[in-house]
């Protein structure tokens, strides 16, 4: 069968680079793939003649792992490459690298770099499609297309819904993606956290800022709670983990607290005790684990459409 593209790019480099067009034809294709995913037999033969490299120059298991998973379950040919056993430690460039793997006819790569903007800079100088799997504090597409996904699942439509982003959103390339992901589809935005961990001039992205948490939580209808991303800072932004969860941690308390229900989410990996509590981690209103099952179909949804343009 021949693959049509209908997305309006070549690559998946950032939500800020796509059309809401883009994200709702993402979304229609995830639709059909959730319901491949709950047949007996999981996989299709959409990719079968695509070869994909998934390059990751930073730990990841999640990201990873569901990509690898979308792949097959495409059945397309799959090479996984690992930055630690590779000749960028003995001194190659990225782009020598990059394009020796290409020379084995790759067709599509997905990467993830610390460095923000690798994936755009890869853009310019090669010719195969390439998916942003996270690339530093930047973007983080993907992670944002299935959070709208599952609030989309969840609550019927994305739009006027209310949602707040709690934690470190200075650090996070999950905030921003989702800031630009939601922000297209009509929600209202707002993040939440101590004033160190929130991005100066984040107003101008037409977000709404909280510094209290119980009042973040009574304006939303879902919570999109982040870790604090130790690894990421080179100073202290807040003076202990144990303060943070004090005063910013989304526990059982303050949820009871609250004069409605809401709905609780967390990309991963979860601190629990920190940034949120096991009691609700694990509870009724959180829909974790839908991210992470959706987090495929919406990965396959992405990786068939840009296939449409490989030649």
């Amino acid at each position: 069968m021949a693959i049509v593209s209908s997305l309006s790019t070549k690559h998946l480099l950032g939500i800020k680079y796509i059309q809401k067009d883009d994200i709702e034809t993402i979304f229609r294709t995830a639709d059909n793939f959730k319901e491949v995913l709950s047949r007996p037999v999981k996989k299709v033969p959409s990719l079968r003649d695509v070869t994909i490299a998934n390059l990751f120059f930073e730990n990841s298991t999640r990201t990873k792992m569901s990509f690898e998973l979308a792949e097959k379950r495409l059945s397309a040919d799959v090479i996984n490459f690992s930055a630690s056993s590779s000749s960028v430690k003995k001194g190659e460039t990225l782009l020598d690298t990059v394009n020796n793997i290409l020379s084995m006819k790759v067709d599509m790569i997905v990467m993830r770099h610390p460095a923000p903007g690798t994936p755009f800079y890869l853009s310019q100088n090669i010719d195969a499609s390439i998916i942003n799997a996270g690339d530093g504090t930047h973007e983080h597409p993907t992670q944002a297309l299935l959070d709208a996904y599952s609030i989309r699942e969840k609550h019927g439509e994305v739009k006027d819904k209310k949602i707040v982003i709690v934690g470190d959103i200075k650090h996070s390339r999950v905030a921003l993606s989702n800031i630009f992901c939601l922000k297209k589809l009509g929600a209202q935005v707002a993040v939440c956290g101590p004033a160190t961990l929130i991005p100066k001039h984040i107003e101008s992205l037409g977000v709404q800022v909280f510094y209290n948490l119980k009042k973040a939580l009574e304006w939303c209808d879902i919570a999109n709670v982040l870790r604090i991303q130790l690894e990421r800072q080179d100073i202290k932004f807040i003076p202990s983990l144990r303060e943070y969860a004090m005063y910013y941690g989304v526990n059982r308390d303050i949820l009871e607290s609250l004069s409605k229900k809401i709905t609780i989410m967390h990309p991963g990996p979860i601190n629990r005790g920190v940034e949120i509590s096991s009691d609700v981690a694990d509870s009724e209103q959180s829909i974790i684990l839908d991210q992470v099952e959706n987090g495929v179909a919406i990965r396959m949804a992405v990786l068939y459409l840009l296939a449409g343009q490989v030649s």
